[in-house]
């Protein structure tokens, strides 16, 4: 490796130079004193080491450090475990080395962060072990956790360097993980950006647009802002109050789920922006009062949305995040959301859990995220749980969106958004959940898979009598729910399997057969049993009855020629539907280069078939994922089967790109809606039959009140194809609206 030069001596001194700039906060000489030995101790440990860019290694950890210092605020210790993260996993320096340099606790928190080697469950994929083993140390440290995150945020910055499959893998690991666990912990500005930055390499078509437009409407809105915020600042000067307010765009990613959650365009997202008042509060009177004080100064200016008031100053969110929403009508008719907060809460807000360490006093949002870490705890001492199953139910305690419900007793629980009676129920207690039968929601009598709402006051009503139900498992979302639930059939499916094992050798002792395999194989076959346990599980369970085993043991396998004739079939049916050839030998393919998605059928290369979870046509951004069978299945970067692959088993990824489709057709979806007359659906297939030479697969139109609504299934060459298509509906008299439909197709 390339030794530092002059230049990027000279250029590594001055970042770390800047870093000491930015810790003003430390006062105590003997840290500033450990932070540069730290620095020292690192630069000489990666001084013949060079990222993928070409610039020196060291420059990663301090920016790590500056990360940890000025966006999470941070001190000695996270600084100086920031600068020394990856001398353990990259270097022949070890531990022990850390721990005599640096102490107990830094080598702890290295130790946390250093990625672990070795070989891994065969199901799962290294990163997600990587990742629970690192969640871990979590519950003991949470800064191994904080510096991983400021690690991530570096890495994603400059991802621009790597490979398209390798910035597909961490860009939806990342949004998959990492910015929902930033979010958990109140990193509210570092979620943003993880997000916007995914968003950045998985759709970069999507984002430039979006960023485009935010930059090309900027003037339009600093103009709407200081129009909408000057009465507001004469207002609260009137009345004395110390503040600071600000307008600011939301995310790019913010604006895109917006955008694909309500099926609209960009100029039809109406809070594009909010106005946040952050003030100094007189230390006299609550904040609370003081906020609402604020917001009714507000209201008597503009009129509020009273169905749009989030109140996170009376109950604040699991993260810790405080704040007084509300959304009032601006000029030119324009609803805009206003933000209330006092300077604590805004530090909270922006710097999450790190902000915690200096509100000792602020209990009701560190126990809330003490609760969440014993969460994570619990699942992470499940010996049971494989690391893909783990990571899902990592997610599901990731909710952004919560409600809070009230046991009988008044006691406030804290649930994710569509929870449900069991996920009530098995938050109070695993035994409750097992054996509940409905419950009473406000004095009414509802079903178990009845979904909540905020302020619900619920009673579990429970029977010794009942079993834990498999349907359960279609009805819950939270995870503690799941794993319990799973657990308590894994459990019970023991008892059968054990019961069943035994009737079944009774019976065959009966007939003086001893079990063997080949006998096994013969009642698996014949009573239709996916395996052994499943052969047992059912006997146990009474679904299978051996009375009729000794016919079964006489007969033979189901006739050879049939066999043969019905596995035939069915591979060329699997053939025929799968698809079509790309480029290349599936034995050669290569991970780290784009696969081309080609024309040409009869020419042997990589199997490839599109996804039926997200249908992308050629035109839209694409990646590949590669099944265990070598064919590669095409996803649109948009899918969330995709994200979740990208994260779990990014190792699998393939980049891909169209090529020109002429020949090929591929199935869409279209939504329309508009003005009900007569003689609209005949307008309709006409222009897509022979207007533009599309073939209908599908179509359901329904009126109702003049208006009317319909699907329609069709087959287009390209993105080009239907977009033209589109524009050329929007011509007909009466339609109103036509949009594209990712999920509405099903093959």
């Amino acid at each position: 490796m390339k030794i530092q030069t002059e230049d990027e001596i000279k250029d590594i001194n001055l970042r770390f130079d800047d870093l000491l700039d930015h810790c003003n906060h430390i006062t105590d000489p003997k840290d500033i004193k450990q932070i540069k030995k730290a620095f020292q101790f690192a630069n000489k440990a990666h001084s013949d080491m060079r990222r993928k860019s070409g610039e020196p290694y060291i420059i990663h950890p301090i920016s790590v450090s500056k990360i940890v210092v000025t966006e999470m605020g941070l001190g000695s210790k996270s600084i100086i475990s920031a600068l020394l993260h990856d001398v353990v996993e990259d270097t022949e320096y070890t531990i022990e080395d850390i721990n005599l340099h640096f102490g107990e606790k830094i080598s702890q928190i290295i130790d946390g962060l250093t990625k672990i080697a070795g070989i891994f469950d065969k199901k799962s994929t290294i990163q997600v072990e990587n990742f629970r083993k690192l969640l871990l140390t979590l519950s003991n440290d949470v800064r191994v956790i904080l510096i991983k995150l400021a690690d991530r945020l570096d890495n994603m910055r400059t991802l621009n360097s790597l490979p398209k499959n390798k910035q597909l893998k961490i860009a939806g690991e990342t949004n998959f993980l990492f910015a929902p666990l930033a979010h958990r912990l109140g990193l509210y500005t570092i979620k943003t950006e993880l997000e916007d930055l995914a968003l950045k390499y998985q759709n970069p078509k999507i984002y430039n647009e979006i960023l485009q437009k935010i930059q090309d409407t900027e003037k339009q809105r600093q103009l709407f802002i200081n129009k909408f915020s000057l009465p507001i600042i004469e207002k609260l000067n009137e009345h004395n109050v110390k503040f600071d307010i600000s307008g600011r765009p939301k995310s790019i990613y913010s604006i895109f789920s917006k955008m694909e959650a309500k099926n609209v365009k960009f100029e039809e997202i109406y809070d594009l922006f909010a106005i946040r008042v952050v003030f100094d509060p007189n230390p006299n009177i609550p904040e609370k009062v003081q906020c609402w004080n604020i917001y009714s100064l507000i209201t008597d200016i503009y009129m509020p949305k009273p169905e749009r008031i989030r109140d996170w100053v009376s109950t604040p969110k699991a993260n810790g995040y405080e704040a007084l929403h509300g959304t009032v009508m601006g000029p030119n008719g324009k609803w805009v959301e206003v933000q209330i907060r006092t300077v604590r809460m805004d530090d909270i807000a922006e710097r999450g859990f790190a902000a915690h360490w200096k509100y000792k006093d602020n209990e009701k949002s560190e126990s809330e995220l003490d609760k969440w870490l014993k969460r994570i705890r619990e699942l992470l001492d499940n010996p049971n749980s494989d690391a893909l199953e783990f990571v899902d139910e990592f997610k599901l305690n990731l909710f952004a969106s919560e409600i809070l419900v009230f046991t009988p007793k008044g006691k406030i629980i804290t649930l994710p958004m569509n929870a449900t009676i069991i996920d009530f129920a098995y938050e109070i207690h695993t035994e409750i959940g097992n054996k509940a039968i409905g419950a009473k929601v406000n004095q009414k009598l509802v079903p178990l898979n009845h979904v909540l709402s905020s302020g619900d006051q619920v009673e579990v009503l429970t029977s010794d009598s009942q079993r834990t139900q498999r349907e359960w498992l279609d009805h819950v979302i939270t995870a503690k729910a799941k794993a319990s639930i799973k657990n308590s059939l894994k459990a019970e499916n023991k008892i059968l399997y054990e019961a069943g094992k035994k009737v079944m050798e009774d019976k065959l002792r009966e007939l003086n057969l001893h079990p063997n395999s080949r006998i096994i194989k013969k009642l698996i076959e014949g009573y239709d049993a996916e395996n052994k346990d499943d052969l047992y599980l059912k006997i146990g369970a009474g679904t299978i009855s051996l009375d009729n085993i000794k016919k079964i043991l006489r007969k033979n396998t189901k006739n050879k020629w049939i066999r043969y004739w019905e596995l035939t079939y069915s591979k060329s049916l699997q053939k025929s539907k799968a698809p079509v050839n790309a480029n290349k030998e599936s034995s050669n393919l290569d991970i780290g280069k784009p696969l081309v998605i080609r024309e040409g059928i009869d020419k042997p290369g990589v199997n490839y078939r599109i996804a039926k979870c997200c249908n992308p046509i050629p035109g839209d951004e694409v990646v590949g994922y590669k099944s265990p069978n070598e064919t590669i299945i095409i996803h649109s970067t948009k899918c969330k089967a995709a994200t979740k692959l990208m994260s779990s088993q990014g190792n699998l990824i393939v980049s891909a790109r169209w090529t020109k489709h002429k020949i090929l057709s591929f199935l869409a979806c279209i939504k329309i809606q508009g003005i009900d007359k007569i003689g609209i659906v005949n307008s309709i297939t006409n222009v897509i039959s022979h207007d533009l030479n599309a073939n209908i697969r599908k179509i359901n139109v329904e009126t109702h009140d003049g208006i009317f609504e319909g699907t329609i299934e069709l087959y287009v060459h390209d993105t080009k194809h239907l977009n033209n298509l589109i524009m050329n509906l929007f011509k007909i008299k009466g339609v109103v609206e036509v949009n594209r439909s990712e999920s509405g197709v099903k093959e």
